[in-house]
């Protein structure tokens, strides 16, 4: 069973070099242990998906400049989500105000070329059945 994703949970973006903490809109939503869950389209860079410390993605072109300079020594810079769509893998079968929940099997695509998964889902008190793995 998959767990609801809320405010607080943790995410983990495979080229980031630090986790970050996702924040679902305080619009009104459906609360879970008072924190606002989140939905497909909660994946705004920096309002919904914060920085994740460092980015070490070549195909990130401040990394990749960095590198360069650095005659070819791959050379992280920080961090800056760019979301290239919405939430994989939401819930089928929970709607939250007409859209699908997010859930801890979710994961968002960077346009660099990572993964953002979700390390805890906000909450351990709400199970989905139905929802995506």
């Amino acid at each position: 069973m998959s767990r609801c994703l809320c405010t607080g949970a943790v995410l983990r973006c495979s080229f980031g070099l630090a986790p970050a903490v996702f924040s679902a809109l305080p619009a009104p939503r459906v609360l879970i242990g008072g924190r606002p869950a989140g939905v497909l389209t909660d994946a705004a860079p920096l309002v919904n998906l914060p920085p994740f410390g460092l980015c070490q993605s070549p195909a990130n072109p401040a990394v990749a400049a960095a590198t360069a300079a650095a005659l070819g020594v791959l050379t992280p810079m920080p961090c800056l989500p760019a979301p290239a769509g919405p939430w994989l893998l939401p819930s089928p079968a929970v709607l939250i105000g007409g859209r699908p929940a997010v859930t801890d099997g979710s994961a968002v695509l960077c346009a660099w070329g990572g993964q953002i998964t979700v390390q805890f889902a906000g909450q351990a008190g709400v199970e989905l059945s139905g929802a995506a793995p």
